[in-house]
Order: C-alpha cells, then structure tokens, then sequence
C-alpha cells in the first residue's frame, strides 16, 4: 500500500460510512456490508480479496444468494475488480478500485468534517484554491534531492497540474522527491503519467500509486497507467 498507508484505510472505510448513512435503505446496508467486508477479510499487504462467498455470508448473516447479489452489485459500480474468477474450488480474487469508491462517495466528505474535506481535497472548500504549503513544509520540500523531470512540449495538462496540486499541499516532501518529477495527462478517466526512468516509475507504481488514485478520483479518474523511460 505504500506510505500512508493506514491513514488511506481509514479514510476510505470514513467515506464508504458516511456515504452509506447519507443514502439510507440497500445503499447503506451495501456500504456497511463492504466496510466490514474490508476490515475483516482484505489483504492490504497483497492489496486483494479472497474469502469465499461462504464465509462472506456468514459474516453479513446472509444467505449465499444475497452474497452473490451484492458482490455482482459492487462490481457493477466498479468498486470492486475481479482478478480472478473462481473455479473448482478455488475462491475468486478481487481488488478494490479506490478511485471509484472515492469518486461516488466525495459529496459525503464534508459531512464528516472539515478536516476530513481538506484532507482529501487538497483544502477546506473541496475546491482547488491553489493553496501554497506553510513556510516549514516549503522548508522540508526544500531539502530533498529531486528527481530530473521530464518537460511536456505543449505545456503541462490541466488536469495532472490539478491532481498534482493537491498531492503536493498534501505532502511537500514526497511530491518534491517524486512527485513533481513526473509528465501527466488526462484522458477521460485515465490518468496517464511517465516517469524519467524504470527506475522511477517503479518507485511511484509501488510506493505512491494509491496515493495519487485518492487525490485523482476527485476528478472522475479510474485508472492510472504509469510508464518510465531511460534517458
């Protein structure tokens, strides 16, 4: 999951809550059937899902038919992926599509709170004010070595210069490092960024691609492809 890692389970399970309370009826009990889904059966470590529709049942103290039912509905909404399908025997593997759960909960953030808003958005309106980090972050993002860049011919897109914005008033010090070193486009719901090395976009694939899918699926976006070069 990468660094900050917890914090983003955390915000997450919040957004799924808080939505699900706003809606009322299937959509809540969809909402606290995923949330305990995750807390007790996803494997952050490996960043995946494989409990058995059985023991999914017993959990939400449901029949097999409903499990199916919800499972189905939750893929449908693109809030889980299917890996793998399940055959003889062996249980099917899925992934959560953090974006997309964030993107369909985001009205919900300010119901939390405040801080709750200006976390994952970048400041306190929900809007993209272009706030400057305080003089100490400045100072940390000042003391980092960072990466050689790569420069976009037609100048940088609207839409990446947005995202990385908000990635960068979240964190000075890893957007100075990592961050600021990459090209990005946007291309309907597909974030495309290249690296200046394999090397680079490794470190960024592993280490900060979650990171990068909260502050992106703010703007409607699903997927994120990331590429390296070698100079």
């Amino acid at each position: 999951m990468g660094q900050g890692a917890a914090e983003r389970k955390y915000d997450l399970l919040t957004a799924l809550g808080a939505w699900g309370m706003g809606q009322g009826g299937a959509e809540a009990m969809l909402a606290l059937r995923l949330s305990t889904l995750i807390t007790a059966r996803y494997n952050w470590r490996r960043d995946e899902l494989t409990t058995g529709q059985r023991e999914i049942a017993a959990l939400w103290s449901v029949d097999t038919r409903t499990v199916k039912r919800q499972m189905a509905r939750l893929r449908e909404l693109g809030w889980l992926v299917l890996v793998r399908q399940g055959a003889r025997g062996r249980v099917a593997v899925y992934r959560l599509n953090t974006a997309a759960i964030l993107h369909a909960t985001r009205d919900s953030f300010a119901n939390v709170g405040p801080d709750f808003l200006a976390r994952m958005t970048g400041d306190g309106t929900g809007n993209d004010s272009g706030a400057q980090p305080d003089g100490q972050a400045r100072k940390q993002a000042g003391n980092v070595v960072r990466f050689p860049g790569i420069a976009e011919p037609d100048g940088q897109d609207a839409g990446w210069a947005r995202i990385s914005d908000r990635l960068q008033r979240a964190n000075p010090h890893t957007h100075a490092a990592w961050i600021a070193g990459l090209a990005g486009r946007v291309e309907e719901d597909r974030l495309i960024l290249r690296a200046p090395s394999r090397f680079h976009a490794r470190h960024v694939s592993t280490h900060l691609r979650d990171t990068i899918y909260s502050m992106a699926a703010l703007d409607g976006i699903r997927r994120i492809s990331i590429e390296g070069i070698d100079r």
